[in-house]
């Protein structure tokens, strides 16, 4: 299906329609029969046809592309009578489609942010004797440079066909926003640690009821902090405020191997590793405090030369790693992995 999504994109741009335009039906096919507000059916196979047809076909079309102050002006037409039939009847079924809101290859960077101000958008369009003539403009200057990264992404399609419709193709850099904002980073819950962005329109959103079962071996320098246990600091600031709504999962993570002595007490870490203080410990208890359960494996900690009452107030000793992954994935939690 992704590969078909792509396909249908490409052949929308040859022809150069990303917004509404004026068009007069194929011939036999009246309004009729349109594509309707879904993706299957009569529309979408016919169109699929149409379009590998002219994808198979790129080298028999030729493209120019005029710029224009606030847009482009383009003609896409061909020598072959069959070829530069199926490219106007393809532009009034896009034509159709963006009218009843299927915007198409919207994993295409560029494209997705095309169809985000469609409706600052302006197309005209003329049949000739071989094809189409085109004219994209709008009035506001971002959207005007949308347009003509548009139009070179295009020429690049009729250029190369079905290898340049497999590419994504970004955004112009220098605007990527009107406003060029810079990111912005929230710690929601963590405070000290995590960042995340937010991305409230993103796609698997935070799922209330969340379990996650995080297994941590990774290890790291004494002196600083274990980079795995900032990773799971992360987990929590994504359900709590990355995406639409907050949201309140139950993670537990489970330390052994590498990273089983990341939960001695300051006193005993110090005298161990010769640091000042335990690292790990600010995180740890402001992961405690969102509700994180920690546990750490009771036969990696004595194989370690360690002692269950070394360990800190706010962790607890397990039998094993072992049988806490068991008895949590039984109990419904996904297993995460921050290995070595």
């Amino acid at each position: 299906m992704a590969s078909l999504l792509k396909n249908i994109m490409v052949l929308l741009l040859i022809c150069g329609t990303t917004g509404s335009a004026l068009a007069q039906p194929g011939p036999g096919r009246g309004a009729g029969r349109g594509l309707g507000r879904g993706q299957g059916g009569q529309g979408h196979d016919r169109d699929h046809e149409d379009f590998r047809f002219l994808l198979t076909n790129h080298q028999q079309i030729k493209r120019t592309v005029k710029e224009l102050p606030n847009g482009v002006n383009t003609v896409t037409e061909s020598d072959d009578p069959q070829v530069a039939a199926k490219i106007q009847e393809h532009v009034y079924w896009m034509k159709e489609r963006v009218e009843q809101q299927q915007p198409i290859r919207m994993r295409d960077p560029l494209f997705a942010e095309l169809f985000k101000h469609a409706d600052q958008i302006s197309i005209s369009y003329e049949k000739t004797e071989q094809g189409v003539r085109v004219t994209e403009t709008s009035t506001d200057p971002y959207v005007a440079k949308l347009i003509k990264a548009h139009a070179k992404t295009v020429s690049a399609f009729v250029d190369r066909g079905f290898a340049e419709a497999m590419k994504n193709h970004p955004v112009p850099k220098e605007e990527q926003s009107p406003k060029n904002e810079e990111v912005k980073y929230i710690n929601p819950v963590i405070k000290q640690y995590g960042k995340v962005v937010k991305l409230p329109q993103a796609a698997h959103q935070p799922r209330a009821g969340s379990k996650l079962c995080v297994d941590l071996t990774k290890g790291g320098d004494a002196d600083k902090l274990n980079p795995a246990i900032e990773k799971v600091a992360r987990f929590v600031n994504i359900y709590h405020g990355a995406g639409k709504s907050a949201v309140k999962p139950q993670i537990a993570i489970i330390l052994h191997g590498d990273a089983t002595l990341a939960v001695l007490n300051d006193d005993v870490y110090s005298k161990r590793f010769g640091t000042q203080g335990n690292p790990n410990l600010d995180c740890l208890h402001e992961l405690h405090e969102a509700g994180v359960e920690i546990f750490v494996c009771g036969q990696s900690l004595i194989g370690k030369a360690g002692k269950p009452e070394e360990v800190v107030v706010f962790a607890d000793v397990a039998v094993s790693a072992l049988t806490t992954l068991v008895n949590l994935q039984t109990d419904g939690y996904v297993y995460l992995p921050l290995l070595k």
